[in-house]
């Protein structure tokens, strides 16, 4: 029978009212959340500086204050890692809520990936968080020995769904086929209503509303449907699924604790409304080294933003940037990055859209020389620059920056433990069968369209796009609708091509990535980020919009296709 997991978070900040939603809107087996990403670990390592009792998803907890019961009542179990730092915490604070609730629920939670304080003995450093991205083997214990709920820390996103399913089946460590299946399903709905038409490239096309959360049903074999409970808001339909398969994946495998899932092995097709199954995904042994996710405090950052109205834009700019370079001169921050936003427009009808924005971030180990000595020599301008000046934001703070790094350590070193309801901990032993990570040989290119004329439009026009962060680097994939627009789309957009369309790329490391059986490609630019979201090195720190603005950039394309 199906085995239907639905995913109620994916981000700590996601909707609040999900999990209810997703309680009460249609039959589930398993409710997930994910909650952690790479900033919001540096965000709940900072938390357990001044609390070692924190360290974990407090919105989890008063989400579950509220639905607990009703998922008690409904049979639903309840699986995420919202532990993040201290999942037996959280596992503690969820045993006192069921006592105050009057609730018989048992309670289970994964520890082991929080390293931070071997780092020093295991070559990390002395980072503020150091975590290991753990698999699926340790929910698994949880779930056999008859857990209700079970929390972790730092699990791969898609171990919260894999877990379920390889419990419920009975799934062995080297069912890869199964498990890979489960992963890509996982991979699908980790991001919320990212499935189910959130973020979605021709959005136009659809009434989205505010999007349902997404569901997996997941068959013994590993094979699923993306789908979302009936009546709901949004879309999902091979557009959606895809442009969430395609996020933050690098290229054809995709490594996990448990299994390297090949992603140009996978077919979609459409199950009816609002439903797309995922069939043939194969599995291949999973490396035998661990990620392991850095962050270290870098120092202090802090910015302003001067607007500059009307005519001599360049000249304003010019002016108050060598004002206050000079008024800096005796102790300069360590980094200042200037960036000029011309959002102006010639003979405009209102002020704001006459007006340009001129920015400028600093960065410093001194949060003195970041903080009011630089907000506030901006501000002694005021009556002594260009004329019109004003700022967005009065003066303020620094504040203190991270810097992500990522390492890797062999799965051996890092412990795996299960706690079960009753106390007792299992240790879970790393994959038995590993096979070093290698890139696939790219597939045979399929013939060149042969096509008439030619028009000047937005690459958006028949190409969808969706991207994201994995630390310094972006990931953008790129897909077309049909095998036509493939056979051009995969001759047209090189990486020269994405270089030209996409400037800020040029002299960085980029690499394209096929997937053919998507219609689909991936581009990872390396550095793009600098040192990760929370040093915010650039605008759009996570890149969340850099596929858009390539979806934006004008191309020639064949008539035919439009």
């Amino acid at each position: 029978m199906t085995y239907r997991i639905g995913n109620a978070s994916g981000f700590y900040g996601d909707r609040f009212s999900a999990v209810r939603e997703m309680l009460t809107g249609g039959p589930l087996d398993v409710l997930t959340g994910d909650y952690l990403a790479e900033l919001t670990m540096l965000i709940l390592g900072r938390d357990r500086m001044k609390d070692a009792n924190r360290g974990y998803a407090k919105t989890f907890l008063r989400q579950m204050e509220e639905n607990l019961g009703l998922a008690r009542e409904k049979g639903v179990k309840i699986v995420a890692n919202a532990g993040g730092l201290n999942p037996a915490g959280l596992a503690r604070a969820l045993r006192e809520l069921a006592e105050k609730l009057g609730l018989d629920v048992k309670i289970a939670h994964v520890e082991g990936d929080d390293l931070v304080a071997r780092a020093d003995e295991l070559g990390l450093g002395k980072p503020l968080t150091a975590n290991a991205y753990l698999g699926a083997w340790g929910i698994v214990e949880c779930l056999n020995a008859g857990a209700d709920v079970v929390v972790t820390g730092r699990v791969t996103d898609a171990s919260v769904i894999v877990g379920p399913a390889a419990a419920h089946y009975g799934w062995a460590r080297d069912d890869f086929d199964a498990l890979a299946g489960a992963v890509a399903a996982g991979h699908v709905i980790e991001c919320g209503a990212q499935a189910t038409g959130g973020n979605y490239a021709f959005f136009t096309e659809h009434s989205l509303g505010v999007p349902g959360f997404p569901i997996a049903e997941i068959e013994a074999d590993g094979s699923s449907v993306i789908t979302k409970h009936p009546g709901t808001g949004g879309v999902v339909n091979t557009g959606t699924v895809t442009a969430q398969l395609l996020y933050e994946i690098t290229g054809a495998r995709y490594a996990g604790p448990d299994v390297t899932t090949r992603f140009d092995t996978l077919t979609l097709a459409e199950d009816g409304p609002d439903r797309v199954r995922i069939s043939g995904v194969r599995g291949e042994a999973p490396p035998p080294t661990l990620k392991v996710a850095l962050n270290t405090l870098g120092g202090f950052r802090n910015e302003t933003t001067f607007v500059l109205t009307g005519l001599d834009i360049e000249a304003k700019a010019a002016l108050v940037r060598e004002q206050l370079e000079a008024s800096m001169k005796d102790r300069p921050p360590a980094d200042v990055r200037w960036t000029l936003a011309r959002t102006d427009h010639a003979d405009a009808d209102t002020e704001q859209t006459a007006s340009a924005l001129l920015h400028v971030a600093v960065k410093d180990a001194d949060p003195k020389v970041a903080g009011r000595a630089f907000t506030g020599a901006a501000v002694e301008l005021a009556l002594a620059s260009y004329p019109g000046f004003h700022v967005t934001a009065p003066p303020s703070d620094a504040s203190p920056y991270g810097v992500y790094t990522a390492a890797y350590l062999p799965a051996e070193k890092v412990p795996h433990v299960a706690v079960l309801p009753d106390g007792m901990r299992v240790d879970i032993a790393p994959s038995v069968s590993t096979h070093d990570l290698s890139e696939v040989d790219e597939p045979a290119l399929p013939q060149p369209l042969d096509h008439g004329p030619v028009r000047r439009v937005p690459l958006g026009t028949i190409a969808g796009a969706r991207s994201g962060d994995k630390g310094g680097n972006a990931n953008l994939g790129v897909w077309v609708r049909s095998e036509e627009a493939w056979r051009w789309l995969v001759h047209r957009l090189t990486v020269a091509e994405f270089k030209l369309l996409l400037p800020e790329t040029t002299g960085l490391p980029v690499t394209r990535y096929l997937l053919p059986n998507l219609w689909a490609m991936n581009f990872v630019v390396e550095g793009l980020l600098g040192e990760g979201v929370a040093s915010q090195a650039r605008f759009d720190p996570q890149a969340k919009a850099l596929g858009e603005w390539l979806r934006s950039r004008e191309i020639d394309v064949p008539e035919v296709l439009l």
